[in-house]
């Protein structure tokens, strides 16, 4: 039997963070074998199993993978430490994607913008629809998250969104468009609307909703804990153990054609 993977844990502190520490505590498979969190923190210091946890992201280098949800320049810096991660951070650049992918060279990573297995699967979904109704569907996607989010649209519902327009010969950059407000005119046919929710406790929600003439398709998916991206995460991280240096995503994970 092989020894359980060490586990690094970026953001410790944060809601994520204590739901991944739950989560890799409670699996047999995995080991936590660092837990940090930015300096001055209340987590510092504080335990997460039998370690405790610190603020030097150099701690990941003893471990086999990092799985990282934290904010964008802070995943980059986390990402010189790992020999390999698994990333849940959204609102990347486009300069700070490039430097994930040259990260990805020297080691294996899976990014995602969402780890859940159920938002993966809807991901599907949107695929297939898009492809089945085509140009003659309105396409509007909603998220709605918890008032602490700090980027809008979410990642997830970009990736949406890009998934959505790849189907349908579209490129996103060119049809979004994010809310709507006053004298806007009739809608482009072509056009791909985002409009953002953030309120309460709301751990994370998502529609598609195609709209046709005399009727309306909406692949929804509402996620009731945060456990359901620790779970991808981890199940990301243990398809990590033994895989080239590359950058992968769920859908590798999940053996989705």
């Amino acid at each position: 039997m092989s020894r359980a993977m060490r586990v690094a844990l970026a953001g410790a502190g944060g809601r994520m963070g204590r739901t991944l520490i739950e989560a890799i505590l409670a699996d047999k498979e995995l080991e936590l074998g660092a837990a940090f969190d930015l300096a001055g923190t209340p987590a510092i210091g504080s335990k997460a199993g039998d370690i405790r946890i610190g603020s030097d992201p150099s701690a990941a280098a003893s471990c086999d993978v990092l799985i990282d949800f934290t904010w964008p320049d802070g995943t980059l810096a986390n990402l010189k430490h790992a020999k390999a991660a698994v990333i849940g951070t959204t609102g990347f650049s486009a300069a700070q994607k490039k430097a994930i992918t040259e990260a990805a060279k020297k080691a294996p990573i899976v990014m995602a913008a969402n780890f859940a297995v159920g938002v993966n699967a809807a991901y599907k979904l949107a695929e297939t629809a898009a492809r089945i109704l085509g140009n003659d569907y309105d396409v509007e996607i909603l998220e709605a998250h918890h008032k602490h989010k700090v980027d809008a649209p979410s990642g997830t519902a970009l990736k949406l969104g890009e998934i959505v327009a790849g189907a349908l010969g579209r490129t996103l950059g060119d049809v979004a468009r994010h809310g709507r407000e006053g004298q806007t005119g009739e809608r482009p046919g072509k056009q791909i609307g985002f409009h953002a929710i953030r309120g309460g406790d709301i751990v994370g929600e998502h529609t598609v909703l195609f709209a046709g003439l005399g009727e309306r398709v909406e692949i929804t998916v509402r996620s009731q804990s945060r456990m359901t991206y620790a779970v991808g995460a981890l199940r990301a991280a243990k398809w990590l153990r033994g895989k080239p240096a590359g950058r992968c995503d769920m859908y590798q994970v999940l053996g989705v054609l």
